[in-house]
């Protein structure tokens, strides 16, 4: 499909944005132990540090993503998620594109994000790596609960 990806900051009250949080955040439950689930539901996103953008594909969703702000050069990817009718599209790519340019934009000098193991988390990790994000140690608050990866991308002020 050719047709360009827009980007917009979440509406919150959207239906499509709902239904496809609420499929990230049942995947996330499903695919992970309870003790590891670090999704953020709906009222989690609507932080002042956390900014949230879906991708859209003429009037419907094709994707979700999230940068949650920890210090001055210090942020997270949060909730990127791909509605299942546009997977293999390139819209995780560009939703990823998108986030790590913001935080360049915004001062970040590194950018990391939590995510898990297992064949539901293969996807994303391709993904991360082939941006340059390279396996690391915990960080913020997270723990090594011995399910969780924690992959770290150095950005530079350009």
């Amino acid at each position: 499909m050719t047709e360009t990806v827009l980007f917009r900051l979440a509406d919150f009250e959207d239906v499509q944005t709902q239904a496809l949080l609420a499929l990230h955040l049942a995947g996330m439950r499903e695919s992970s132990p309870a003790e590891a689930v670090f999704a953020l539901d709906l009222s989690g996103l609507q932080k002042p540090e956390i900014t949230v953008w879906t991708a859209w594909r003429g009037e419907r969703i094709a994707g979700v993503g999230a940068l949650r702000m920890m210090d001055a050069t210090l942020a997270e990817i949060k909730s990127m998620r791909v509605h299942p009718d546009f997977l293999g599209q390139g819209v995780g790519r560009a939703m990823l594109r998108h986030i790590v340019g913001e935080a360049r934009s915004r001062g970040v000098t590194r950018l990391s994000l939590e995510t898990g193991r297992g064949p539901s988390f293969d996807a994303a990790l391709t993904l991360y790596r082939s941006h340059g994000f390279v396996d690391g140690g915990a960080f913020g608050d997270y723990t090594d609960n011995g399910f969780s990866q924690f992959l770290h991308l150095a950005l530079d002020r350009s």
